[in-house]
């Protein structure tokens, strides 16, 4: 079937169209990663955007339950070069056209995904619509202007858990009791005492909770707007801020919350979990051009001089200006924009990261801040 994308600047692509029929609208954004398609698309972060992939060959080893990085995909809408009808891996449980229309996902594809990425970069991200029913071009820019911009709109409570939930030895429920089994991590050592994190669902992804019980803690989730004293209240160990999609400016119950447990117990934040950790210590946050969006993205540790090859997933940023130099320490920097990628606080037990050292595509250089996050909380207890 023919599909259609059209930007709201007026820009039009044709190509094939896969997946579900239909529409989809969002915010359109790229991602360099050169695998891990169905993590992508199952990454609550990307709620409300149409991803284009620019590896130019997609689905080509089908999709299967372990690699879900949620219980569903969150992306509107996808777009690729070449979309492989077939799967060839041993691992594949289904064809990635079947899961896309499985779970509504339109795919377009035959396009040129390079001008694609190249007006985007240029211009800076935009909304747009694909379409498989409607190919006229004034009315497809017209949907693609008619939905909300990203800044100002709060999505971690629209994709967070709706109720409080523990992850422990590989098997999670989600918020309407489904069980998402996955093949669990070796522990790294075998811990004196197990920690209790209580972690924030902002649009929290699998492999960050299996880290975390790599590590050796238990986990409870709980909703993005609970109140710290409820937190509290679950005697936890350490708190974690997760990642999450929208501006992280509208989510002020969670900037609340942060600044009310600052001091009381060690926090480790990711992403957006990073971006209200900076606004919860003063900061001001903005929205990048295009973004990052990948899984080659070089990082310095500030404090060591050392470069991390890190994955990436973000439209936001925090101000390392609005940051208070006299509290608070900047850890990482990309070396690409020089980005604000990690801030430590001097006195208190407090550290977050804007990228994604649990991957899921991507290296795997920065998983030892998970170690650095069970090695504060326990010195804080200690």
């Amino acid at each position: 079937m023919q599909a259609t994308l059209a930007l709201e600047d007026g820009r039009i692509f044709t190509g094939e169209g896969y997946g579900a029929p239909g529409e989809c609208l969002g915010e359109v954004v790229f991602n360099t990663s050169l695998t891990g398609y169905q993590e992508i698309a199952t990454d609550p972060s990307y709620a409300g955007q149409i991803v284009v992939l620019t590896n130019p060959q997609i689905g080509n080893y089908g999709t299967n339950a372990a690699d879900n990085e949620a219980s569903k995909p969150y992306i509107e809408g996808l777009i690729v070069r070449e979309f492989s009808p077939v799967s060839s891996n041993w691992r594949s449980e289904q064809v990635t056209d079947e899961y896309m229309e499985r779970y509504t996902v339109p795919v377009l594809a035959e396009i040129d995904t390079r001008a694609l990425v190249r007006h985007l970069r240029t211009h800076g991200v935009m909304r747009g619509c694909i379409s498989t029913v409607d190919s006229n071009a004034e009315s497809l820019v017209r949907k693609a202007r008619s939905i909300s911009r990203m800044d100002g709109t709060d999505l971690a409570k629209v994709v967070s858990t709706k109720s409080v939930y523990t992850f422990d030895d590989g098997d999670v429920r989600n918020q309407t009791g489904d069980s998402l089994l996955i093949p669990a991590l070796p522990p790294l050592h075998e811990p004196h005492e197990r920690l209790h994190v209580v972690a924030y669902d902002f649009g929290i992804k699998l492999n960050i909770l299996r880290m975390l019980v790599r590590e050796g803690c238990r986990v409870t989730v709980v909703p993005a707007q609970t109140r710290a004293d409820e937190v509290m209240a679950l005697k936890p160990d350490g708190v974690f801020l997760s990642n999450g999609p929208g501006d992280p400016e509208p989510v002020e119950y969670a900037v609340k919350a942060i600044r009310e447990m600052l001091g009381r117990v060690p926090i480790f934040g990711i992403c957006l979990g990073h971006q209200l950790t900076g606004l919860a210590l003063g900061g001001r946050t903005y929205k990048l051009k295009f973004g990052h969006h990948g899984g080659n993205h070089p990082v310095k540790n500030m404090t060591n001089g050392r470069v991390e090859i890190t994955a990436h997933n973000h439209n936001f940023a925090v101000d390392p200006e609005s940051i208070n130099a006299n509290e608070v320490e900047l850890t990482h920097v990309d070396l690409n924009d020089n980005t604000l990628e990690g801030l430590r606080h001097k006195s208190l037990p407090l550290f977050s990261v804007q990228y994604h050292p649990e991957a899921a595509p991507g290296p795997h250089d920065s998983h030892y801040l998970f170690r650095d996050f069970r090695k504060m909380m326990e010195g804080w207890k200690g």
